[in-house]
C-alpha cells in the first residue's frame, strides 16, 4: 500500500503546491468550460501574462497562518496533489472550516488517495465544514467523490443542497456536516 501523507506547507514547499495549481485550473477550465485569457493563463482578465506574474496573488495562504491553511499531498514522497482549508472570515457561511480548493493529479485518482488525504485533514479540524464545487454534469465524478465521502466520514450526517453563493462563485453544489 502506498503511503499517503498530508502535511500543513510552508515556505519551502510552497512552489509544489504553485506548480500544481495551474493543472488544478485546467481541470476547473474543463468542467466550468472556460478559456484561459491571450497569454494561456487560466484567468479572468489579461492582467497577468505569465503563472510567475499570477502567483503572488497566491501568497496569502502563507501569510495568514492562523486562518488559511494550504496542505501538500503527496503518495509515497511524490506530490499528488493540495487542499486548501479556510476558516473566518475567509469562510461563505457560519462554517468553521471551508475545503476552499482540493486537486488531486490524474494519476493519484481512482486508487483512494483523495478519500484518505481529505479524512486526515477533517479529523484535524473539529467544527462544522463547508464544501461547495459546480453542481453540473461535467463535475459529476467530484460530486459523487463528495457524496461518497462524507457519507462514510459522517455514517451520511451530512446535507447537500443546490444554492447560490456570492457573485464569484455563483451556482454551487453545497455539502455541509459536523464532526465535534
Amino acid at each position: 500500500m502506498a503511503e499517503i501523507t498530508v502535511e500543513l506547507s510552508r515556505r519551502d514547499t510552497q512552489s509544489i503546491i504553485y506548480n500544481l495549481y495551474p493543472l488544478y485550473l485546467h481541470d476547473l477550465a474543463g468542467i466550468r468550460n472556460v478559456l484561459p485569457n491571450r497569454y494561456g493563463v487560466f484567468e479572468d482578465s489579461d492582467a497577468f501574462q505569465t503563472l510567475q506574474q499570477q502567483m503572488p496573488e497566491f501568497d496569502i495562504w502563507w501569510e495568514k497562518e492562523e486562518c488559511l491553511f494550504p496542505f501538500l499531498i503527496q503518495v509515497d514522497e511524490v506530490p499528488a496533489g493540495f487542499a486548501l482549508i479556510a476558516t473566518p472570515p475567509y469562510v461563505e457561511d457560519d462554517s468553521d472550516f471551508l475545503v476552499n480548493e482540493y486537486f488531486i493529479l490524474q494519476p493519484f485518482r481512482g486508487q483512494g488517495v483523495a478519500e484518505v488525504a481529505i479524512t486526515q485533514i477533517f479529523n484535524r479540524f473539529q467544527g462544522k465544514w463547508l464544501i461547495y464545487t459546480t453542481p453540473t454534469e461535467r463535475n459529476s465524478r467530484t460530486i459523487h467523490f463528495w457524496r461518497k465521502t462524507l457519507a462514510r466520514y459522517t455514517n451520511n450526517r451530512f446535507t447537500e443542497e443546490d444554492k447560490e453563493l456570492r457573485a464569484e462563485i455563483g451556482a454551487a453544489k453545497v455539502f455541509n456536516f459536523t464532526n465535534k
